[in-house]
């Protein structure tokens, strides 16, 4: 068959198609239904990914949708101006076929006025390209419109489907025509209440604008404001839909075999719940058995069994649900809850603010549960990363050191998580062009309360990045159990049951060093020692220390906490940071004046760190006399328990370790583990547990310079960090990355993640 034959063949095969859609349409009863039937088929045959059929509003002059194919929830209303793409073809009754609807120079050229609302993407998540619009006109009388959104091909819509809508649409004018002509005395909701004087039709209409700017039920108004009775409102409802009104009863049976499969947020968004099985018919609960997008739905969950649909108040669906589901949001997944926030952001759009604060709005629930995740994931930090545009908001969380993506949101949403989190931290939602610094405690359901430092930076392209610190609130981890060496572990125990001197943990931000020095206090914290603490903030407490937080807004800093401690009787002062010289001179002066100083500094070494305070001005022969050992740490992530493999190296691997210790003999002096046969490492496999990751946990590296006479001599001659680091070598000290060395062979973790945080 050659390439016309087969180009004529297709043709033939698309016309069969129309014209069996459009007689169809020409002769169904029901006009909603036979659309909600035929959808797939229309959308087959013009290769399209979304289909709408709008109706005209009079009273409005609006195109209302009345049935369309894709996701989002509510009707769409669309002014018959020429500012949009479907109410510019109503307006001049004409047929639009737009290749590109972000070229403005393609819609100038249609109409100087006519503009693409990017909005309605940005809130369904969802790109629109090409556009194919065609007026529903029935003896001059516009009725509607028909839109096609996206060839799946990517290509414009075709002039063969310009003439196919086209006919389409002629056939769907004469069926609403039809159908607008029998529904001239159309029937009200309320008709009942009406007709039995239950109710005026000023009364009525008042209702109906009070719910609207309540944004309520029309029901709920009825029930709370005039007191009309649910059974009158039930009668009229049923005589309305001409199907039986269902009553919330806190006795109803759980319909576990029907509720299998269910998602709730999707049941709570649409308002409606599966009951009970009667006469071999599902019964469903709906507050509108006449929207038909929301039956077609509900029918395609129950493909092949027969529903019979009964209507309820929207608060008695919500309530059975909660009957139902008494854990429902527990149950909600990211991507449940994200389409909540779609459907919310799509109905809510008056008042925005006030479902940033409601508990069972979609945002609250989408920040608690990114904390919650975070947290039941062992996160250390939290990073909230919008990006300008359309470009998703990227949620990171820091596990065991690493940073990892937890989730992408949609753009749309970026200002709601960000305004949610910062009411949450009782901070200025308005000022989005400073930095701002707060604290959340999360009251998390069946377990213990979530702290978090939170911090706002105003960044590139007009938006914020959030940074959460999930702050510890555990017992203090022993001091036997962060992973000393036993050199190491005695060397420190040693140090820190000195009546007095001065001890430094060393290391980057988030090596661990405070929990590292909470442990060394809970090891000596006893009755008969008197223990201050200075920190910012206090993230591990502890019972038997007196723990203050610094607050530098009110120049109350480190040295402030420390003058006033020394007027304070303290055996022990535990300082969080020495940041400057004032606050270091203080912590020397009180070392040799009788009390156990211990802090923190941000060096990368134990070596390192005594060059640095020379360098900031302390006096080397105090410093000297003072100092009982320096501490490095880093934190390491240690592999899987669950799924390490147990392997046997290679001689080469072997000899790569020890070349990365150092040298052959210091590897025999202080590890003497020899190659043979036997030799056993591990190595990183990923299961469940750890998330695929192979790793789980972290454990501490350290290099731990003490403060031997022959080290005290050479600060005292303010010898170069070479000497230093040379000296403490042959007094016992192990570098960093040597004690890591030693765990890859104790079978802790793997040399990867030793070169990850240390280089010598």
């Amino acid at each position: 068959m050659n390439l016309n034959s087969r180009k004529l063949k297709s043709e033939i095969e698309y016309r069969k198609n129309l014209q069996d859609i459009c007689n169809k349409i020409h002769a169904a009863a029901n006009l909603d239904e036979i659309l909600i039937d035929l959808k797939d088929e229309i959308t087959g045959l013009f290769e399209a990914e979304r289909l709408t059929v709008y109706v005209v509003d009079g009273g409005k002059r609006e195109l209302v949708s009345r049935f369309k194919s894709g996701e989002e929830i509510g009707e769409i209303r669309i002014p018959i101006s020429n500012n949009s793409i479907s109410g510019c073809s109503a307006s001049k009754k004409k047929l639009i076929n737009i290749k590109d609807v972000y070229d403005d120079r393609e819609l100038a050229f249609i109409d100087y006025d006519l503009k693409f609302d990017k909005s309605w993407d940005q809130k369904a998540g969802f790109t629109t390209k090409q556009v194919l619009v065609v007026p529903v006109i029935f003896k001059n009388y516009l009725l509607g419109a028909i839109q096609l959104i996206n060839r799946k091909d990517g290509a414009s819509f075709s002039r063969l489907d310009e003439q196919s809508v086209t006919e389409m649409a002629h056939i769907l004018g004469i069926a609403l025509y039809n159908q607008k002509r029998m529904a001239k005395a159309k029937p009200g909701k309320f008709d009942y209440i009406l007709k039995n004087h239950i109710l005026t039709e000023k009364e009525l209409k008042m209702a109906i604008a009070d719910a609207r700017r309540r944004r309520e039920p029309v029901e709920a108004v009825l029930m709370s404001d005039l007191k009309i009775s649910k059974q009158d409102i039930g009668k009229s409802l049923s005589q309305f839909y001409k199907v039986p009104f269902a009553e919330y009863d806190a006795n109803t049976p759980v319909p576990g075999e029907l509720l299998a499969g269910l998602k709730i947020p999707f049941m709570r968004n649409y308002v409606w719940v599966p009951l009970r099985k009667e006469d071999k018919k599902i019964v469903i609960a709906i507050d509108n058995p006449y929207d038909l997008q929301k039956v077609g739905e509900i029918k395609s969950l129950f493909a092949g069994k027969s529903l019979c649909f009964n209507v309820a108040l929207k608060q008695d669906i919500l309530n059975f649900i909660k009957l139902f589901t008494r854990k429902e949001k527990d149950l909600a997944s990211m991507e449940e809850i994200i389409s909540q926030l779609r459907n919310e952001d799509k109905e809510n759009t008056e008042d925005e603010e006030s479902f940033l604060y409601e508990e069972d709005s979609a945002v609250v629930q989408l920040v608690n549960k990114i904390i919650v995740d975070a947290y039941n994931r062992g996160s250390s930090d939290i990073h909230i990363e919008p990006y300008p545009g359309k470009e998703k908001t990227q949620i990171r969380i820091r596990v065991d050191g690493t940073c990892k993506v937890l989730e992408s949101i949609p753009s749309v949403f970026r200002n709601k998580i960000v305004s949610r989190i910062k009411i949450m931290a009782d901070l200025d939602i308005v000022e989005r062009r400073k930095p701002q610094d707060g604290k959340i405690i999360l009251k998390k359901y069946g377990g213990p309360d979530i702290e978090l430092r939170v911090a706002t930076i105003p960044t590139q392209g007009g938006v914020e990045d959030v940074v959460m610190r999930i702050l510890a609130a555990g017992k203090t981890l022993p001091l036997d159990k962060i992973g000393f060496s036993n050199r190491n572990y005695n060397n420190f125990v040693r140090a820190i049951k000195q009546p007095y001197g001065l001890i430094f943990v060393c290391g980057p931000t988030g090596s661990g060093k405070t929990s590292t020095l909470h442990s060394a206090l809970s090891y000596i914290n006893n009755t008969e020692t008197k223990i201050w603490t200075a920190e910012d903030p206090v993230e591990i407490t502890q019972k038997g220390l007196r723990q203050v937080q610094v607050n530098q807004k009110i120049g109350f800093d480190f040295a402030s906490a420390m003058r006033s401690f020394l007027r304070s009787d303290p055996d022990v002062i535990m300082v969080g940071e020495m940041r400057d010289r004032e606050t270091t001179s203080i912590g020397i002066e009180a070392s040799l004046t009788g009390h156990l100083v211990l802090s923190t500094l941000h060096t990368n070494s134990a070596p390192e760190s005594i060059t640095r305070l020379l360098d900031m001005g302390m006096d080397p022969f105090n410093f000297a006399d003072a100092i009982l050992c320096i501490l490095a740490q880093r934190l390491v992530r240690t592999l899987c328990k669950n799924c390490k493999e147990s392997y046997h190296p290679s001689k080469s691997e072997y000899e790569a370790l020890i070349r990365e210790y150092g040298s052959f003999e210091e590897f025999d002096k202080n590890v003497n583990i020899p190659y043979t046969d036997n030799l056993i490492l591990n190595r990183p496999i990923g299961c469940n547990i750890c998330f695929n990751a192979g790793y789980a946990g972290r454990m501490g590296l350290h290099e731990l310079l003490a403060g031997t006479d022959r080290i005290k001599k050479l600060i005292q001659s303010n010898s170069p960090i070479e000497i230093l680091r040379d000296q403490a070598l042959k007094d016992g000290m192990n570098t960093l990355k040597q004690d890591g060395i030693e765990k890859i062979f104790a079978g802790n973790c793997d040399l990867l993640q030793v070169r990850k945080v240390c280089i010598r």
